[in-house]
């Protein structure tokens, strides 16, 4: 389960001051996996409005022309010895379809979870260890950690003992 995010948003009053106008637990969890903060859908973004911009479906990939920020995690491998790879590769068509990104989904890759979305994602590991599978390669990675995703066929994996949290800004790209 995915550890609660407190999300403060900050506002105008009608005075045209700064408010807090939410302080809450991100309510906006999918699978588990990914808790959106924030989106935008145009470039550049718009502050006038106050309503949630994250209330939306949350789906991998950002709005067209627009952005998501999210946290995610990643379970420890540990966790999946009880699957076989029949019910491995069920359990990641089931959690792209539900963040609409069935179509991103590398089927036919070296790991069930491959993927890629047209967006530059800069991504940041907050806790734990992970690791970055590509086509050709892997890179571990530690806390405090970037990478500049730009479109690649890519997975994560936790071979460490405590889940990863990684914090993700993912912008609209065009496809390559």
């Amino acid at each position: 389960m995915l550890r609660p995010v407190r999300r403060i948003v900050t506002g105008r009053d009608g005075d045209g001051r700064s408010i807090v106008i939410s302080d809450e637990i991100s309510p906006h969890t999918k699978a588990d996996r990914l808790t959106d903060l924030w989106r935008t859908y145009t470039a550049p973004a718009g502050n006038e409005d106050d309503t949630d911009q994250a209330a939306a479906a949350v789906e991998l990939k950002p709005p067209p022309n627009g952005t998501v920020f999210r946290y995610f995690q990643i379970k420890p491998e540990s966790e999946y010895q009880e699957q076989n790879v029949e019910q491995r590769q069920k359990e990641a068509v089931q959690l792209f379809e539900a963040m609409g990104a069935g179509a991103e989904r590398d089927a036919g890759a070296k790991h069930q979870n491959m993927h890629k979305t047209d967006s530059v994602d800069y991504i940041i590991l907050l806790s734990g260890e992970v690791t970055m599978l590509l086509d050709n390669g892997e890179v571990s990675m530690k806390p405090l950690d970037v990478v500049i995703q730009r479109g690649t066929n890519h997975a994560w994996v936790n071979y460490g003992l405590e889940p990863a949290v990684l914090a993700a800004i993912l912008i609209d790209a065009t496809p390559i």
